[in-house]
């Protein structure tokens, strides 16, 4: 695939951003990477003529970028989204660095739309945030000081998506048929509709039971196949505790 189509497949989300200037020196690093899809989950304030001033050129992307009450909404019909984080976190899926995943972002890019996101400045993406996503990416920097401001962090990343994309890297074997974003949610609301049913999953003393599931699941990225088949799987036992 064209490398400008693939990074035209990749949206890049900015979540509950607190900072408008920041937002701005976004899209002026998306822009000279030659990435141009900004999504906005709840930003603190937007439009915004600090936004304007930082961007610096980049105001078309300011103008077309889409803003959204939820990072479900931002993620929907994606089929591969990379959660940006510093933070070590408890029963993670496999981390990887920036550089080993903008080729596989590339890649998927030519299957469908992909997402890049990105947390707040000062406390990141909570560990819900985390959980939508399909893997989580960190910058290896200095870790005697690895602080990154926003700005920084998405010029990093898009830098290295565009050189995923001007030398692509062809698979070993052919990209699987991955379940996009509203499908595999909908499997998870089946899920915990049946546990609960059960008597298996209680609401009211949730404790980590449907992080560790999300997690278990999001270990193998399920494909559209695997979760029609885990979907009629449920749909049977429900008929048959009827």
């Amino acid at each position: 695939m064209n490398g400008a189509i693939a990074l035209d497949r990749i949206r890049i989300v900015l979540s509950r951003t607190s900072h408008p200037g920041n937002i701005g020196a976004a899209a002026r690093a998306m822009k000279t990477m030659g990435l141009g899809r900004l999504w906005l989950v709840r930003p603190a304030s937007f439009p915004d003529p600090v936004a304007e001033a930082r961007a610096s050129g980049a105001g078309d992307l300011l103008a077309s970028a889409r803003v959204v009450g939820s990072l479900e909404e931002a993620l929907e019909g994606t089929i591969l989204s990379a959660a940006v984080t510093a933070r070590r976190r408890e029963r993670s899926v496999p981390v990887r660095n920036a550089r080993e995943a903008a080729p596989e972002l590339v890649s998927f890019a030519g299957r469908g739309e992909v997402a890049l996101v990105f947390g707040n400045e000062t406390s990141g993406l909570t560990n819900e945030e985390v959980g939508l996503c399909s893997m989580p990416v960190t910058i290896p920097a200095n870790p005697a000081f690895s602080s990154l401001n926003l700005g920084a962090a998405v010029q990093l990343l898009c830098y290295e998506l565009r050189m995923a994309a001007l030398d692509p890297v062809s698979p070993a074997e052919p990209l699987p048929d991955l379940a996009a974003f509203e499908e595999v949610e909908g499997f998870h609301r089946h899920l915990e509709r049946a546990m609960t049913a059960s008597g298996f999953y209680d609401p009211a003393n949730p404790k980590r039971l449907l992080q560790r599931v999300r997690r278990l699941f999001g270990r193998i990225r399920l494909e559209k196949e695997e979760v029609n088949i885990l979907r009629g799987i449920i749909s049977a036992l429900e008929r048959k505790a009827e």
